[in-house]
């Protein structure tokens, strides 16, 4: 539990922050009243690289400070509850000119992705920060996520067959972007299944990664 969270002078601090803008690894936030809004936020952050949230500035950078200390506990209650699994925050609070901002830090899950959100329903969802949005994370890089989840990063039993050499060559021969997930077993030649399985196993053994062209998921190679 938070507690005995005292504000300290964020004169210094806090505008640097807020002139970035909301972008991939940060969000602000005014109203908090949806815990699963903001747990969207830290699965969206916590899928990507981790980012930070700015709770009690406009989507506009004013700083209008929180409107009740009750705020950072739904921030708690969202990533306690809402969060599978449960995911960790750190919470500064800054002080400007009289407004109360809290600054709440969201590491990347690691290898503990995907991290989902408790949906309605008790249906889940994982989210990926693509520019200043979260959005849904597509379903194959899901599946990858948790069939290395379930590896606890063990991915040396697993052989490079020629579904894997065709996919690496794919998407070598692709743009900086990488090839698009969508697409990819039409590149490959091969069935969704057999592509499917390949993008996965790659993923496992870290020789691609997943990005955003800003338009759709693309699988990528790793440097």
């Amino acid at each position: 539990m938070i507690k005995d969270l005292r504000p300290r002078r964020g004169k210094e601090i806090l505008p640097p922050m807020i002139e970035e803008g909301e972008h991939e690894h940060q969000d602000f936030k005014f109203a908090i009243s949806d815990a699963r809004k903001i747990a969207r936020s830290i699965s969206a952050f916590a899928n990507n690289d981790g980012g930070r949230l700015l709770v009690g500035v406009k989507d506009n950078g004013v700083i209008a400070g929180v409107r009740s200390d009750e705020d950072i506990y739904v921030v708690e209650q969202a990533a306690e509850m809402y969060c599978v699994p449960p995911q960790e925050i750190d919470v500064r609070a800054y002080q400007v000119e009289g407004n109360v901002v809290y600054q709440v830090d969201i590491q990347p899950a690691g290898i503990g992705k995907p991290v989902q959100v408790v949906e309605e329903g008790n249906r889940r969802r994982a989210y990926y920060r693509v520019a200043d949005e979260n959005i849904s994370a597509h379903s194959l890089m899901v599946k990858a996520w948790m069939a290395q989840r379930k590896a606890l990063g063990n991915a040396s039993g697993i052989l490079i067959t020629e579904a894997e050499q065709r996919l690496l060559a794919v998407v070598g021969e692709c743009s900086d972007e990488g090839a698009s997930l969508n697409e990819l077993h039409t590149m490959m030649r091969v069935s969704h299944t057999t592509a499917e399985r390949a993008l996965i196993n790659a993923y496992m053994m870290g020789l691609i990664d997943f990005a955003s062209n800003g338009n759709e998921f693309t699988a990528r190679l790793r440097n």
